[in-house]
């Protein structure tokens, strides 16, 4: 039997509530829809959310929405098993995107991208029907660092996940509760919670992604530097932007006639 009120899950708790807390997260009345897409960081949300809500004062509303994309050999039962032995309001939508992102995508590239964009249309399109204003989003500690380094390295620019973040449109927020916690106590309190996992058939089947590299790297970074994942998440937080190169930012062609009339009007 799945252990409650372990070490881990105390842990997870209050990095997860430190972030919510930091970042004002969640506010009363808020209607959330976490996002449950079978997976251990998804499972692990949820579940810590849940019992966030009922540590809570002020509260809030929760639904767990899981996209069926349509992938071979999905089965749900388990899933669905659990949320209602929990008795968790959720919902299940079918969504046929499997089909368009592997038409779309030749063999043997990424299917990451497309992937994330059709699946991330049909959750806010489910939230502004339903009226909710908040989604919640599984990722992780480790996926906002891998993020910044695969951006450097693969697309030139500095960007990440953002832990709150105003939709296009403007009628959600997204929300990333776990920006705080690490991928191996996720990993160990998924084991621990005896999750029903649900394996991606569409990532599982590329073991060379960029990401998996920027993974190793770090890996190996920290095994001589266990701060080094920390130090980059730290860094996320602590923009020096006078110390860039971005000429968006700073007017580098005109720098020494501002000097020279910021020395005028002192004389």
């Amino acid at each position: 039997m799945p252990m409650t009120n372990s070490k881990i899950e105390e842990k997870l708790l209050h990095y997860t509530g430190k972030a919510i807390a930091d970042y004002n997260m969640i506010q009363a009345g808020d209607r959330i829809l976490v996002c449950l897409s079978g997976g251990k960081d998804s499972y692990t949300m949820l579940n810590i959310l849940r019992l966030l809500q009922q540590r809570a004062q002020h509260k809030f509303e929760l639904l767990a929405f899981t996209l069926d994309q349509m992938q071979p050999g999905w089965d749900d039962r388990g899933l669905r098993g659990w949320l209602e032995a929990r008795k968790i309001p959720y919902e299940i939508l079918s969504r046929d995107t499997y089909s368009i992102v592997t038409e779309k995508i030749p063999e043997g590239k990424t299917y990451c991208s497309l992937c994330s964009r059709l699946r991330r249309g049909n959750i806010y399109n489910y939230a502004e029907k339903n009226g909710f204003n908040k989604v919640a989003l599984g990722h992780h500690r480790d996926d906002l660092i891998r993020t910044l380094l695969m951006s450097i390295l693969y697309s030139g620019e500095i960007r990440s996940m953002p832990p709150k973040l105003l939709t296009d449109s403007k009628k959600q927020v997204v929300i990333r509760p776990l920006t705080y916690c690490q991928e191996r106590d996720i990993i160990e309190y998924a084991k621990e919670q005896e999750f029903p996992i649900i394996p991606c058939n569409l990532c599982g089947s590329q073991e060379n992604l960029a990401r998996k590299r920027v993974q190793k790297l770090i890996d190996q970074l920290a095994q001589e530097n266990p701060k080094v994942p920390s130090n980059i998440l730290h860094a996320l937080q602590s923009i020096k932007p006078s110390q860039l190169m971005d000429k968006a930012l700073w007017d580098f062609i005109n720098l020494e006639r501002d000097m020279i009339s910021d020395l005028v009007n002192v004389e």
